[in-house]
């Protein structure tokens, strides 16, 4: 089999705090005196959100979020990604690492430089939360567009879709989209295919964080094909957080068979205990999708982030000539 961490990709759907290695949470609640909960099992949302709010909080030092950065980016590369592009929700972080706009720019800086030393790309995804109300979310969209110019490349919209819909949201996200931000807010996760809809049509969504569940509406299925709106998909969270029954009934071959774009992405490695690696190899080996198909996503990868243009045809053209490898074994 051809080695899946040299096929070149990108990170698109991966929260940063929640990709903290585990060894790294341990120490820094350990230096701050902070007790943290088990970080496997969950048995609801509810408990998943409780668990990575108090991962932020071991994050109390300048100092702490530059390793965070860093160390995202050392994994990202040896999981064979040449674009890392995670997700920000600043507003974690005001009671302990000061202003919004100071937070972002550490993230930017260590992000880019990290990035810069192992030869690959950084992007920043700034992220609104449902929970926080329609006001935040705009406020967060300015935010996001500010730094437009420096580095974020995309908006987001996280926290729990079925309690908090997406069309209040349409004023924040045409800000984003006015700014040039890719619009990248999670839906079909939690809430059904309405939510992947008006995602797309209110939140002018041109990737959709999980959108799994518009598998429930082959109709919808057949628009998001023609848009060519990517799903940015997470095999092992949708598992863990019962969005599916088992791995071997997750839809995503149903996706690609319906001609919709889809990346991979880890979600949250801390958490669930999956790396974008073996998100790769879970596709492979559990839900036997062919190198050909790997490949494609790959590039769907390459193409639905915010990388310049000049990396990602460097890297297509390295997904071109990974095919072309001679298989091991």
């Amino acid at each position: 089999m051809r080695d899946l961490a040299a096929l070149p990709k990108a990170h698109l759907h991966l929260h940063l705090e929640g990709a903290m290695r585990p060894s790294t949470l341990a120490e820094l609640a350990d230096r701050h005196g902070i007790a943290v909960p088990p970080v496997t099992g969950f048995g609801s949302f509810a408990v998943f959100v409780g668990t990575y709010t108090a991962a932020c909080q071991v994050l109390r030092r300048e100092d702490d979020l530059r390793r965070l950065v860093r160390e995202v980016v050392e994994d990202a590369v040896l999981a064979g990604a040449v674009w890392v592009e995670p997700s920000l929700g600043p507003a974690n972080h005001r009671d302990r690492l000061g202003a919004d706009h100071d937070v972002v720019a550490v993230v930017l800086e260590e992000g880019r430089r990290a990035a810069r030393e192992r030869g690959v790309g950084f992007g920043l995804m700034i992220a609104a939360a449902r929970d926080r109300g329609v006001a935040e979310a705009v406020a967060a969209a300015r935010l996001a567009a500010d730094f437009a110019d420096a580095g974020v490349v995309s908006f987001g919209l996280d926290a729990d879709e079925a309690a908090f819909p997406p069309e209040p949201f349409g004023p924040a996200f045409d800000l984003a989209a006015q700014a040039g931000l890719i619009c990248a807010p999670h839906a079909g996760e939690f809430a059904g295919p309405a939510s992947v809809r008006a995602a797309i049509e209110v939140l002018h969504a041109r990737r959709v964080l999980h959108g799994v569940r518009a598998v429930e509406d082959p109709d919808l299925l057949r628009e998001v094909a023609e848009r060519g709106v990517c799903f940015d998909v997470c095999l092992t969270s949708n598992v863990k957080l019962g969005v599916v029954p088992t791995l071997e009934q997750h839809p995503l071959p149903a996706l690609l068979a319906a001609g919709v774009p889809c990346s991979l992405g880890a979600d949250d490695p801390l958490l669930f205990g999956a790396s974008l690696l073996d998100e790769y190899d879970h596709a492979r080996t559990t839900l036997g999708l062919d190198d050909a198909q790997l490949a494609e996503i790959a590039r769907v990868s390459l193409r639905s982030g915010g990388a310049p243009s000049a990396l990602r045809e460097r890297a297509l053209a390295g997904v071109d000539g990974w095919l072309t490898t001679p298989r091991a074994g």
